[in-house]
């Protein structure tokens, strides 16, 4: 079926107006637009179990409740298992920080040496640095507090938008037929099942991303002979959802063990090349590949929209425009009048 659109041509300078008060909308909205968006993301991935659940006789609000409550367990075991890495971690602090005062010491005999700089002066480096650190540091912990508190708001709200989604998703249906009647309600079910498995295949793009990181990760570590290579390969794979901070805030633990463990810096440096040939696959191939072909969009599409979620929603952004954009194929490849914009994002269905 077909949705059918005003025929007439769209000049230049419309498409232009429409990016740019839609890009104003999204960017100024981002503090109710994000949390909804996650929300709607929920609850086309919960729509499923509840409608099987629904089927065996659970009522609607039950169904939902479970469903959402085996959602929290399984993010809470993954946060247990970071909080544990953590503390087994910090057993091991005495031993690093041993490390670090020795390789101190041989820094300084050495930059003494062939440099002539005497330890009064190294002391003053190192002090004056601290000081200018310090004042960072204290707006790093500002920002991070603050951050902190607006996600535990965020995770109060995203599960009660998904609630509320999940239950009322009769009347939202209806909603959407009064304002298009002139599609029909069937057209109006068939993009609403399709753009439920759109979301659906997103998420099933992105475990198999952090599931081939996760391998990779896991391998290069246990082929340098790093102890856990496993669970620290995993927990890379996991915060790969973080551009760029995310991988260097994962390497920090495997390239202190591997320090602590071999004494070398061979290791240390070898854990830094694992790490930085994963991510690159994975930013260049197997992200584009197992996201996109799932959504069947065009890689360069895909890389457009993930910076450009970054430039107006953050992270948020590069994990929510993909899907967005999955669904406006969706309705392209089903509009006669936006057949261009179809080729543009990957090409009409045959």
């Amino acid at each position: 079926m077909r949705l059918r659109f005003p025929s007439s041509p769209i000049s230049s300078l419309q498409i232009l107006q429409y990016i740019f008060f839609t890009s104003v909308i999204l960017y100024f909205g981002r503090p109710l637009l994000v949390p909804l968006s996650f929300a709607l993301l929920i609850s086309c991935v919960l729509y499923p179990i509840c409608l099987w659940l629904e089927r065996h006789k659970i009522k609607r609000m039950a169904a939902i409740l479970l469903s959402l409550s085996l959602l929290i367990v399984l993010t809470c075991g993954i946060v247990a298992l970071l909080i544990q890495q953590i503390v087994s971690f910090s057993h091991e602090w005495s031993g690093l920080q041993d490390k670090l005062l020795t390789s101190y010491d041989e820094i300084g005999q050495w930059l003494s040496s062939e440099f002539n700089i005497s330890k009064e002066k190294q002391t003053a480096w190192v002090n004056s640095i601290m000081n200018q650190s310090s004042g960072d540091a204290m707006s790093l912990i500002q920002k991070t507090i603050s951050a902190s508190a607006v996600s535990a708001v965020l995770l109060i709200l995203i599960p009660i938008y998904a609630v509320l989604i999940l239950y009322h998703r009769d009347r939202w249906i209806e909603v959407l037929f009064r304002l298009f009647p002139k599609q029909g309600k069937e057209r109006i079910r068939e993009i609403l099942h399709l753009s439920i498995d759109s979301y659906y295949n997103f998420i099933k793009g992105m475990l198999l991303v952090y599931l081939i990181v996760g391998v990779l990760n896991s391998l290069g570590l246990y082929i340098l002979g790093i102890p856990h290579a496993l669970l620290f390969g995993l927990i890379a794979a996991l915060l790969t959802f973080i551009p760029y901070v995310g991988i260097l805030v994962a390497s920090l633990l495997p390239i202190s063990v591997a320090w602590i463990t071999y004494n070398s810096i061979w290791y240390p440096l070898g854990v830094i090349a694992v790490f930085a040939v994963v991510q690159y696959l994975e930013a260049n191939l197997i992200f584009p590949l197992a996201v996109s072909s799932r959504l069947k969009i065009n890689t360069l599409v895909t890389i457009v929209a993930i910076i450009t979620g970054g430039i107006l929603w953050g992270v948020a952004g590069m994990i929510l425009f993909i899907p967005f954009i999955g669904i406006l194929k969706l309705i392209a490849d089903r509009t006669p009048g936006l057949k261009t914009l179809a080729i543009v994002l990957g090409g009409s269905d045959k």
